[in-house]
Parts: C-alpha cells; sequence; structure tokens
C-alpha cells in the first residue's frame, strides 16, 4: 500500500492478525500512513526499508521478541517505540523502558486511546533528539575550544608569542589556507603530539 508522504508513519508490529488489522484500520481512520509486521524479524526488515515515524511493537511474539526487534532497529536507527502486552508484568515493563520505550500498553486497545499517546510519543521523540543535536553541538564546540586553547599555548611556546599574538597567528592561517579556525589548531596539535611520540 502506498504510503502518504505528508502522513506520520506508524509501523504497528503484532503476531495477532485479529490486533494487527483493528489497529490499522482504526489509526488509517485517524489519518496515519500504516505499515504492518507480523514478527518481530519483519519489523526489523521494514526498518532497513523504510524509516517509520513510530512503532506499536508488540511484546511477546514467536521467533524475535519485540523487546529483540526494537534493540536490533535501534542499532542501526533511532525510531521511538510504543510497547504493547497482554501482560503487566512489571519486570517487562522495566526492560521495555530500558530498551528506550516511549510507552507501555496493556492490550485490549482502543484506537482513541491510542491518538493522544501517539502524538504524545513523537513530541517527546522530537525534544530528545533536539536535546542530543544540542548535545553533540556543545561537545564539538568545547574540543574546537581546547583545540585552540593547545595550539594557541603550543605557538606561545615555539616562537615565544603573547596569547593574543599566537591566537592572531592561527587567526592568520586560517584565512590564508581557507580553513576553519579550529581545523588549523587540530592539526598543530595533531602534529605536534605525533612529534612528541615519535621522539620518546
Amino acid at each position: 500500500m502506498p504510503l502518504k508522504s505528508d502522513s506520520i508513519r506508524i509501523l504497528i508490529v503484532d503476531d495477532d492478525r485479529l490486533v494487527l488489522s483493528t489497529l490499522s484500520m482504526g489509526l488509517e481512520k485517524a489519518g496515519f500512513a500504516i505499515l504492518r509486521a507480523a514478527s518481530g524479524e519483519e519489523a526489523v526488515q521494514i526498518c532497513h526499508q523504510v524509516r517509520p515515524d513510530l512503532i506499536l511493537m508488540d511484546i511477546r511474539m514467536p521467533g524475535m521478541s519485540g523487546l529483540e526487534a526494537a534493540q536490533r532497529i535501534h542499532a542501526s536507527v533511532e525510531v521511538p517505540v510504543i510497547f504493547l502486552s497482554a501482560y503487566d508484568d512489571p519486570e517487562i515493563v522495566e526492560q521495555a523502558i530500558g530498551q528506550g520505550g516511549m510507552g507501555y500498553l496493556v492490550k485490549p486497545l482502543e484506537v482513541h486511546q491510542l491518538v493522544p499517546l501517539i502524538r504524545a510519543a513523537l513530541a517527546r521523540s522530537t525534544d530528545l533528539s533536539q536535546l542530543k543535536t544540542t548535545e553533540t553541538q556543545l561537545n564539538q564546540a568545547l574540543a574546537a575550544e581546547r583545540h585552540i586553547s593547545i595550539a594557541s599555548g603550543i605557538l606561545m611556546e615555539r616562537r615565544k608569542l603573547s596569547a593574543a599574538d599566537a591566537y592572531e597567528m592561527l587567526r592568520i592561517q586560517s584565512r590564508s589556507n581557507r580553513r576553519k579556525l579550529a581545523e588549523v589548531a587540530k592539526q598543530i596539535v595533531t602534529s605536534t603530539e605525533a612529534i612528541n611520540t615519535t621522539s620518546r
């Protein structure tokens, strides 16, 4: 079935054909684009081909469990997962949360109950993704500053320069080589470390 490009894509994974059919039809009526899988193995295969926006994953299935399938999927792509189960088992709930589950629902389910939970899980997933992006950018900025600081120190020692003059030298090299200041600094640090290693 072709998916609407503007719809939120939800992969429903359940070995119970009735549950799979009922949830699929209900969520399609709610405006979602639906992908279906009757096993954990099939879910992993689908996620290698198409990245859904969210997965509704049954936990207990023959062969690969929902928890194992989620683990395999998350090894290659970040997709929020809401776990489904016919059993309210605290240990299973804890494992589901450990796998990054955005929710844990006990069957049978009503579609009208699912829709707000799906929206909330998608919003939370977006927030977490933005936090990870911000954290990555912050770490990159800190690493760049560290390289600039160390490179300035190296130039100060080698050329007997002040901190301001060493920094200005880095800026001049950066402009003349048309490279970022952090890249020039990192090259100086790396080459110095290589020289120190070979001279030991």
